[in-house]
């Protein structure tokens, strides 16, 4: 009778797993469509890792219920209908991970018995983000893809040739094929989310995809737009140019001018290698880029060769995966911020925790939504990371602990600085203060449009700019340009030194140009590159008022909705009335003078850096023109700078370019002064 019951014990065990098993595979199908079709995880990394893993475990336990479509036998996600597919020439495997150092002894015993105990590791910080493949045809750059499901991706030739640092050209004329890993840089990561979390759309989740998201867009622009990067990490195949190991791979991609120049270490033993993972736990939150995890690698090819392949995954690597950062603390308060085009976002205030590397009292909560959906109240119990290793986020609250004295949120009706109704259009989750004299409002507008990359008047940060809202002097985006020294002098602390350098860079602002005016002045869904275009397209700020909805969709770069946004801002009566006092106070509406994008040109391709002072043009104004036409920018002379120039009183960087010339490190550098570059630039000039 016993035995009996065993037997039947075991049958229904075997049916939980069964059960079990499906309900993973659902769960892995459906988060992984989210993650690599719709660039929109519902759930942290860890959680994937978790059912993936305890999937194999049962698929391993009980091997009659494994399937050829079981997630766990299968790389990546499905290509996007949007593009045309690529069959790789070598699949684009995945890689087992690791959790433990037990798990990496592990590893290594399985290696070393097939290939002895003399192997040697490639240790590879591992970038947070977007698997991909760049193929060249003696020297030239001519297919750019996507992982896919490892046997085929997706063709996104066009948007990788917008990323800065991948060459189209190699150094020597070789046809090769390399992997990598296309991210968003922190910065430009935290520049996206906020410009997006200001015109009420859904926020991406992390660094990896806003990258994935950037570059599965048809249109190569928004690509272009979002400052990615990509790190190399292998060498797929290399015709006529043998090889012995990885890391000799690397080099020579870093040879060809190639981005492989990651966090690396060559020839380690499993002591080292786990050395290395222990040094880089807090080391890797000070990188410009999101990691999370190292990528361990047999350095030797031939014994990549013997060690061969899973049926998803290398025998010869491994991903060691850092365990998400984490922390519990008590909410305290919900505050209300308020962004310049009235979106009111909730902001979580807790208990400080330190995450990533830094203490850490405050995350935004983005919007009303997201705190009903997760049900965090006043008082509760939380748990707080950072998604990506760099935005503050209340992941979920506990609710075991609660005492009952917890507070549910609720969006107030009136706005918190003027009392004015809130406002939520139809398809948004954002709530809105739409009163324009709202100080929350007019204070973000303000340092705005006094911004660098807007009317940049110097001096006039955010702390000046409360003082003068406080204290009555501004009380609209017009009024910066009454301001007297007499009325700069009565704030606290303002000298009569700053009053005379502040009032000079509003008279400087004036001459600013339309395409600045029109960033500055905070047309929704307008950023600097769609102002440049609507500034050079027409001209005038009275021809751009006069456009028709055909006319602004008819241009390049502007849609249907920034059309509609734009034509709804210039009708607009405050806004008529404010473009009218602006006019009367001397800020000009006329674009500088306009330039024709060449197909080619003395700046296409170069490095430029700018030294000294120019009479023609201000060093901002030079630096657009050289932007324009197709040069790169930047603050220092080194052997990769192209072009100097140089104006009046040019001093160190000048010197190191004449040194670099006369030694010959860059013998090809050209110095041109300001007579030179306006030769250079005056048949591009309208």
């Amino acid at each position: 009778m016993a035995r009996e019951e065993a037997k039947v014990s075991d049958v229904e065990q075997k049916e939980m797993a069964a059960h079990r098993i499906e309900q993973l595979r659902q769960l892995l199908e459906e988060h992984a469509k989210r993650y690599y079709e719709e660039d929109n995880p519902t759930v942290t990394d860890d959680v994937w890792d978790g059912w993936m893993r305890e999937l194999i475990q049962l698929e391993s336990e009980y091997p009659e219920f494994l399937s050829p479509a079981s997630p766990s036998q299968r790389v990546g996600g499905l290509p996007s209908s949007g593009f045309a597919k690529v069959q790789h020439r070598i699949p684009m495997l995945s890689l087992a991970n690791a959790y433990s150092h037990e798990e990496m002894r592990d590893f290594h015993r399985r290696v070393s018995e097939v290939v002895g105990d003399g192997v040697r590791y490639v240790c590879e910080l591992k970038i947070d983000g977007l698997a991909i493949s760049l193929r060249y045809e003696n020297g030239q750059l001519v297919q750019g893809a996507t992982r896919g499901d490892g046997e085929t991706g997706e063709d996104i030739t066009s948007n990788i040739r917008t990323i800065r640092n991948v060459p189209l050209v190699l150094a020597q004329p070789l046809t090769i094929e390399v992997r990598g890993e296309a991210y968003m840089p922190k910065s430009a990561f935290l520049r996206l989310n906020e410009a997006r979390e200001q015109h009420g759309e859904a926020l991406f989740a992390n660094p990896r995809n806003a990258a994935a998201g950037s570059l599965r867009q048809l249109n190569p622009e928004v690509a272009a737009r979002r400052g990615l990067g990509i790190l190399v990490y292998q060498v797929a195949y290399v015709e006529g140019r043998p090889l012995e190991s990885h890391s000799q791979a690397l080099d020579l991609a870093k040879e060809l001018g190639l981005p492989a120049h990651g966090v690396r270490a060559n020839g380690l033993t499993l002591e080292g290698v786990l050395e290395f993972i222990e040094q880089w736990q807090e080391e890797r939150h000070g990188l410009p880029y999101a990691t999370d995890g190292m990528v361990v690698k047999v350095d030797s090819l031939a014994m990549q060769q013997a060690l061969g392949f899973t049926a998803k995954s290398p025998r010869w690597a491994i991903a060691y995966k850092y365990a998400a950062e984490v922390a519990e603390t008590t909410l305290e308060e919900i505050v209300l911020n308020i962004g310049r085009t009235g979106v009111v976002t909730p902001t979580a205030v807790f208990q400080p925790v330190s995450l990533a590397g830094t203490t850490v009292s405050r995350a935004s909560l983005h919007n009303e939504d997201i705190v009903r959906e997760r049900d965090i109240r006043v008082g509760d119990r939380i748990v707080v990371q950072k998604a990506g290793d760099i935005i503050p986020e209340v992941v979920r609250s506990l609710p075991e602990y609660r005492t009952g004295n917890e507070q549910v949120f609720a969006m107030p009706e009136g706005c918190p600085e003027c009392g004015q109704r809130l406002h939520r259009m139809p398809e948004e989750s954002a709530w809105r203060c739409i009163n324009p004299n709202c100080p929350a409002v007019l204070r973000e507008s303000v340092i705005h449009f006094a911004s660098r990359d807007a009317m940049d008047i110097e001096g006039l940060g955010e702390s000046w700019v409360a003082a003068l809202i406080q204290s009555g002097r501004v009380h609209s985006i017009p009024d910066i340009y009454r301001l007297s020294k007499e009325s700069l002098l009565q704030l606290e602390r303002m000298g009569e030194k700053s009053a005379d350098n502040l009032l000079a860079a509003i008279e400087r602002s004036k001459s600013a140009g339309l395409e600045r005016l029109l960033f500055g002045i905070g047309i929704r869904h307008v950023g600097e590159k769609a102002a440049r275009v609507l500034a050079q397209s027409f001209g005038t700020m009275e021809r751009l008022q006069s456009a028709s909805y055909e006319d602004l969709v008819a241009l390049k770069d502007v849609g249907p909705k920034m059309a509609e946004s734009i034509l709804d801002y210039l009708h607009d009566e405050a806004m008529q009335r404010m473009v009218g006092q602006l006019t009367e106070l001397g800020v000009a509406m006329e674009a500088k003078q306009r330039i024709d994008p060449p197909e080619d040109g003395p700046f296409l391709g170069k490095t430029v850096v700018l030294t000294g002072q120019l009479e023609s043009f201000d060093r901002t104004r030079a630096a657009e023109i050289v932007t324009m036409l197709g040069g790169k920018v930047t603050g220092s002379v080194s052997t990769k700078t192209d072009i100097v120039i140089a104006g009046e009183n040019a001093g160190q960087k000048l010197e190191k370019a004449q040194e670099l010339v006369r030694s010959g490190k860059k013998s090809d550098l050209q110095i041109l002064d300001e007579a030179a570059f306006c030769a250079w630039i005056e048949p591009y000039l309208k």
